[in-house]
C-alpha cells in the first residue's frame, strides 16, 4: 500500500486592484512569472480608466491562476463579493497624475479616498488576512535636505497627494480600530516599461522619439528619487510576505536627480539636444521642491535593497519605448493636454 501523497501547497488568493495599470500589471506579471512565488492565484480588479490598459496583462491572461474583473473599487457590492473570495489584497488602484488633480480633484477624492474606504471596509467584514496599501512619498510634502522616515508628519501639497495621505490614514485606522492587517508602502518616483505616457519619463521619451519638444517645468531644479519598477515590486512583495501589521514602509531607489539632470539624461539617450528639444514652461502650482525617503526600516527589517542600476534601467526603458510604438502610440492621445507629472 502506497503512503498517502502529501497535500499540495496552499494557494494564497490575492486580489490586486488597479492591476491593469503600470505598477499593478508589473506586479501581477512578476507574481505569475517564472520567478514568482508559485503558491498564489491572482484576481485583478480594474475599472479600465484611461491609464488602465488590458494589453498590460496579455502576458498572463492565459495563466491558469489568473482572472480579471472589470469594475469599480467604489462599489460595496462588488468589493464585498470579491473580498469573500480572497485571502489578501494589494491595493494599487488610484488616480495618480498631479496635474490632473490640480485641474480637478473630485475624481481623486472619489477613487483614492472613498474607494480605499470601500475596500478596507469590505476586507474587514470579510476577514481578509493581509491588506497592502500602496501609497507615495508625496504624502510627506517637500523636504530641503535629509530624508523622511516613516514617522515624519504628513504634509501633502497637491490634491493628489492629499487624497493619498487621506487613504493612508483610513487604511491604517482599520488596523487600529478593527485589527485588520494593513501594511502601507510609500514609494518614490517609479520608472520603467509600460508606464502611461503622461508621466515624465515616458512623455519625454515618446516626444523625443517623435522629434517633438519636451516641457521642463520652471528652473528644472526640483529633485526626485527614481525607483525602477522591478525594485518597487520587490519591495511590495517583501512587505506582503514579511511585513508587520499596522506598519508603514518607505521604498526608494537611491538615485536623486533634479528634473534638469533627468532631462539631460533622456536627451542623451534619445540623441536629442537642449537647443532643439527642450521647451521651458511655467512651473506647476505648488510644485514640491524635493522628495527623499529614508529606507532604513525596510532595509533592516525586510532585507530590501534596490538592485537596478539607474543608468542601465533608463537605457533599457528608452529601448522598450523605441521598440514598442504599437503599445504607446494608440494610448498617448489620452494624455493630451496634461503636463509631465514629476
Amino acid at each position: 500500500m502506497h503512503p498517502p501523497r502529501p497535500a499540495p501547497p496552499a494557494t494564497t488568493r490575492i486580489l490586486v486592484t488597479g492591476g491593469a495599470g503600470f505598477i499593478g500589471s508589473h506586479y501581477v506579471r512578476t507574481l505569475l512569472g517564472p520567478e514568482g512565488p508559485g503558491d498564489v492565484s491572482v484576481t485583478v480588479l480594474d475599472k479600465l480608466t484611461y491609464a488602465g490598459n488590458p494589453a498590460n496583462l496579455d502576458e498572463v491572461r492565459a495563466h491558469p491562476r489568473f482572472s480579471f474583473v472589470e469594475g469599480d473599487i467604489c462599489s460595496p457590492e462588488l468589493t464585498g463579493k470579491l473580498m469573500a473570495e480572497h485571502d489578501q489584497v494589494v491595493h494599487f488602484a488610484a488616480e495618480s497624475h498631479v496635474d490632473r488633480s490640480i485641474d480637478g480633484g473630485a475624481t481623486f477624492v472619489r477613487t483614492n479616498v472613498a474607494g480605499t474606504h470601500t475596500l478596507v471596509d469590505a476586507a474587514h467584514r470579510a476577514g481578509v488576512g493581509v491588506f497592502v496599501h500602496v501609497s507615495t512619498d508625496e504624502v510627506y510634502g517637500s523636504i530641503d535636505e535629509g530624508s523622511w522616515p516613516e514617522s515624519h508628519p504628513l504634509g501633502p501639497n497637491s490634491p493628489y497627494s492629499s487624497t493619498k495621505a487621506s487613504s493612508d490614514l483610513i487604511a491604517l485606522s482599520y488596523h487600529r480600530t478593527h485589527g485588520l492587517d494593513v501594511r502601507v508602502t510609500r514609494c518614490s518616483n517609479n520608472y520603467g516599461h509600460h508606464q502611461f505616457p503622461e508621466k515624465v519619463i515616458p512623455l519625454f521619451v515618446t516626444n523625443l522619439l517623435d522629434g517633438k519638444k519636451v516641457p521642463l517645468y520652471g528652473d528644472g531644479g526640483n529633485v526626485r528619487d527614481w525607483l525602477h519598477i522591478d525594485d518597487h515590486v520587490q519591495g511590495i512583495e517583501l512587505v506582503r510576505t514579511r511585513g508587520r501589521a499596522g506598519e508603514i514602509y518607505n521604498i526608494g531607489g537611491g538615485t536623486e536627480l533634479s528634473n534638469k539632470e533627468l532631462t539631460g539624461a533622456l536627451l542623451a539617450a534619445c540623441g536629442a539636444t537642449w537647443e532643439d528639444s527642450v521647451e521651458h514652461v511655467e512651473d506647476r502650482k505648488g510644485h514640491d521642491r524635493r522628495y527623499s525617503v529614508d529606507c532604513t526600516k525596510i532595509r533592516e527589517e525586510l532585507g530590501y535593497a534596490p538592485r537596478r542600476n539607474f543608468e542601465e534601467g533608463l537605457a533599457e526603458t528608452v529601448r522598450w519605448y523605441r521598440d514598442h510604438r504599437s503599445w504607446w502610440e494608440p494610448v498617448k492621445a489620452a494624455a493630451a493636454g496634461g503636463g509631465a507629472s514629476i
